[in-house]
């Protein structure tokens, strides 16, 4: 009597060179990306940040001549290539949703290469463990190098270059930080779990898309009020409320000491605005905004968190594919 031997799981190595012989084409791209953008972005920070600031030095040494000569070429090179390289940063989160649920699950999904490989000795479990696994390594890999050059490049040119962007615009506080690493790696996840529902490349592919956006607005919205916000008061008659940073709330200050939420009109001093304030009884304005010392933290705390959210993603992927694949299995054992 010979004993029924059951097919050994695939190593995995194997599915690893496997999935990277899938996707080689978008292995590729990847990789092109990364090189095509760090190379941008160390021109950026090398010679094109100094001759900005060099063009910068000759055009605040003009003073009030009428003739001046300064490279103005120089300055507009380094805004213009800083806005596209930023842009592109902040994309990566974007393309990897899109490929994640177009190329990763989706397509596999409704090409049936999925249940192909389920054949050959890899338990769906192990499937989708591998398939986020190494593109997740990839994407951590390659977006890190990249926010980290973004980040020299900022370095490089605040204080020598007037119109560099301030720590806390928008665009520049997310690629200079880890929350563009922790959206990236979001962006897998919902891209694959877009996947594993709809089970169609294109439709996958537009969800994840709008999922990471819904996402990112929604990070964007808590982030302010994640971390204790400093209070700033100053007198009525000067230009509004000051402090730099993230603001989160702005408004008056009226004699009583309360404070009245955003009725501003504009300079205290203007005849229409200092009525309106006299009305109110307001003595001054206040904001509450986030200096530059609660950059770290915000970055961090919002990582933190959008990391927590990413792994419940993870989860419910992991609890979809477990239950559509058994009630698959038990659809087939009845109609045996």
């Amino acid at each position: 009597m010979t004993a029924l031997t059951l097919p050994s799981p695939a190593p995995a190595s194997r599915r690893t060179r496997w999935l990277l012989r899938l996707h080689r084409p978008a292995l590729c791209t990847w990789a092109a990306l990364v090189l095509v953008l760090g190379a941008a972005l160390l021109w950026l920070w090398g010679p094109l940040t100094d001759a900005a600031a060099q063009a910068w030095r000759q055009y605040n040494a003009c003073g009030l001549t009428a003739r001046c000569s300064y490279d103005q070429a120089a300055i507009l090179r380094y805004k213009d290539l800083y806005q596209y390289t930023t842009l592109a940063v902040l994309a990566v989160p974007f393309l990897t949703a899109a490929w994640a649920g177009g190329g990763l699950t989706g397509r596999e999904l409704e090409t049936g290469t999925a249940r192909l490989a389920w054949t050959q000795s890899v338990s769906p479990v192990r499937w989708l463990a591998t398939a986020l696994t190494v593109p997740a390594v990839l994407v951590t890999a390659g977006t890190t190098l990249l926010v980290w050059l973004h980040r020299l490049v900022w370095t490089a040119g605040e204080g020598r270059i007037d119109t560099a962007d301030r720590w806390y615009d928008i665009l520049t506080f997310y690629a200079n930080g880890p929350l563009t690493v922790a959206l990236a790696l979001a962006g897998l996840v919902v891209g694959a779990l877009a996947g594993l529902l709809l089970r169609r490349a294109l439709a996958a592919l537009f969800t994840g898309a709008v999922a990471l956006a819904a996402l990112w607005a929604a990070v964007g919205t808590v982030l302010p009020h994640l971390w204790p916000s400093v209070t700033r008061v100053t007198a009525l008659g000067g230009d509004g409320p000051a402090g730099a940073g993230i603001t989160v709330d702005e408004g008056l200050v009226t004699a009583g000491g309360a404070h009245v939420a955003r009725p501003l009109c504009g300079i205290g001093a203007h005849p229409s605005c200092a009525e309106a304030y006299a009305r109110l009884d307001a003595v001054g304005y206040y904001r509450d905004y986030h200096p530059r010392a609660h950059y770290w933290p915000l970055q961090l705390t919002a990582t933190g968190l959008l990391a927590a959210v990413t792994v419940l993603l993870t989860v419910a992927a992991f609890w979809l594919l477990r239950r559509r694949t058994a009630t698959a299995a038990v659809r087939r054992r009845g109609t045996a």
